[in-house]
């Protein structure tokens, strides 16, 4: 069937609530594997205890410890200690030696736990290290949300850390997510339901955050029965920075318009607005506030910064749709400010980038439905800004997804960061071909590290001065 008939195709789509988000944060977001029991409990010490604010923190230490500790920050989700981005991963780094260790963070919190995450690691450390000895080299890992954690760990934990891997890391901070999440959702409410008051920051509740998702969601679903709405769900989907290509399908043709607005709105059906509507709640009652705007924003300008701007100039006339004036409504249209708290409160704690202390390994999918691969373009910009380029590398693994490694490829990985901290020199262990050769080498479960460069992150808020409320 042509893709174009199967755009028409009206699909079955997945409402997701905001009481099943802690669900859907474990299994799509972070890939929060439960504390594993190990296979041979008498080769493992597994530690548990309990710090000042009642995060909880777990270890686990082989017979034949190698010397290293690994510091696991986890990702947006349930606040469950975790020490390790898998279970296989877990079993494969205990067998070589390694010890690991990782928290909760606060746990009377909020889910997006920025506020007590770097805090709570560095104090589990202490924990750790007061059972089990001081270790020869401390790396710290972290995913998903837990990249942003691991960001601030490698900025700040000179004499603590000495180096740090980034496994598809919420690298550009809260605000920035925030922010290009809000010009989809304003997209999507200003265009395919005019007239209709959609609540989209400033969330009372759980329940608010979901009603909008659902909302949404219903008129993208929708909207893909049209040439007009397929076209306005592909504007919405480059202010969301969304992959063209999705799991299960093959990557379309670099000019297969309608194929690419298809994969796009397959990442919608599959409920992604309910994670970002929750993840905005979350962010919110975090930062004590609304933390985004776009009063000011020029959509045509943001528009023509993305990456996914010819498809969208080339659904929009093959719908026979006027764009100019789409972005110009918009342009228009958008009042949403920032309350000033939270601006700043976000800042604080929900950034990363101002610079390195220690060398960081930041890896990545090309197709990340979550968090964008192009969070990375923003994040490399900004760490050779602060003059500590040379302590960065990014590399890129070519599948969809969110934290969709191999085992074989987080391995290599930190395998290329040990070897950066042990001879201080990054050499060509962190290249494409370099972890591709490593990986395939552990005979575990492939790889498919490529070269590859992120474009620029769509957000268009580079400005100083930040409009907020008065």
């Amino acid at each position: 069937m042509p893709a174009s008939t199967r755009a028409r195709t009206p699909r079955t789509r997945l409402r997701i609530t905001l009481t099943a988000l802690a669900t859907l944060a474990s299994a799509a977001l972070t890939a929060l594997p439960a504390p594993a029991a190990q296979a041979d409990t008498g080769t493992t010490a597994h530690l548990t205890g309990t710090l000042a604010d009642g995060a909880a923190w777990i270890a686990d230490v082989p017979a034949h410890w190698n010397g290293t500790l690994l510091l696991f920050s986890h990702g947006f989700g349930p606040t469950v200690a975790n020490d390790a981005p898998s279970d296989a991963v877990r079993t494969e780094l205990l067998a070589e030696g390694y010890a690991m260790a990782g928290s909760s963070y606060d746990p009377h919190g909020s889910m997006w736990a920025l506020n007590s995450a770097e805090r709570d690691q560095f104090a589990t450390l202490d924990a750790v290290t007061a059972k089990i000895g001081s270790p020869r080299r401390t790396l710290a890992v972290g995913q998903s949300m837990g990249g942003l954690v691991n960001a601030q760990i490698a900025r700040d934990g000179a004499g603590r850390v000495d180096g740090a891997l980034g496994l598809c890391g919420l690298v550009a901070g809260g605000t920035d997510l925030d922010d290009y999440q809000l010009d989809a959702e304003y997209t999507l409410a200003r265009l395919l339901l005019p007239g209709q008051d959609i609540g989209l920051v400033r969330f009372g509740s759980a329940d608010d955050a979901a009603a909008t998702a659902e909302k949404l969601t219903d008129a993208v679903t929708a909207a893909q029965n049209t040439p007009q709405g397929r076209a306005r769900i592909a504007l919405a989907a480059a202010f969301l920075n969304l992959p063209a290509w999705a799991p299960g399908q093959d990557r379309p043709a670099p000019a297969d318009w309608a194929g690419q607005e298809e994969q796009q709105y397959a990442w919608f059906a599959q409920g992604i607005l309910s994670f970002v509507e929750g993840g905005r709640y979350a962010v919110e009652q975090s930062a004590g506030g609304n933390n985004s705007w776009n009063r000011g924003v020029d959509y045509g300008r943001l528009l023509a910064g993305s990456v996914h701007a010819p498809q969208v100039r080339a659904l929009y006339r093959a719908a026979g749709l006027d764009l100019r004036a789409d972005l110009t409504s918009l342009t228009r249209g958008a009042s949403i400010t920032a309350d000033p708290a939270a601006v700043r409160a976000a800042q604080r704690t929900s950034s990363a980038g101002q610079g390195l202390a220690v060398p960081l390994l930041d890896v990545h999918t090309v197709a990340d439905n979550l968090v964008p691969v192009e969070q990375e373009r923003r994040f490399g910009d900004r760490v050779r800004a602060a003059g500590d380029g040379a302590l960065l590398r990014q590399a890129y693994v070519e599948r969809q997804g969110h934290c969709t490694f191999t085992t074989s490829e987080t391995v290599a990985a930190l395998h290329a960061l040990d070897h950066r901290v042990a001879t201080g020199h990054w050499d060509d262990a962190a290249t494409p071909a370099a972890l591709q050769r490593s990986a395939t080498a552990l005979g575990l479960d492939g790889a498919a590290y490529v070269p590859y460069r992120p474009a620029r992150l769509t957000v268009g808020r580079d400005r100083p001065a930040l409009p907020t409320r008065p």
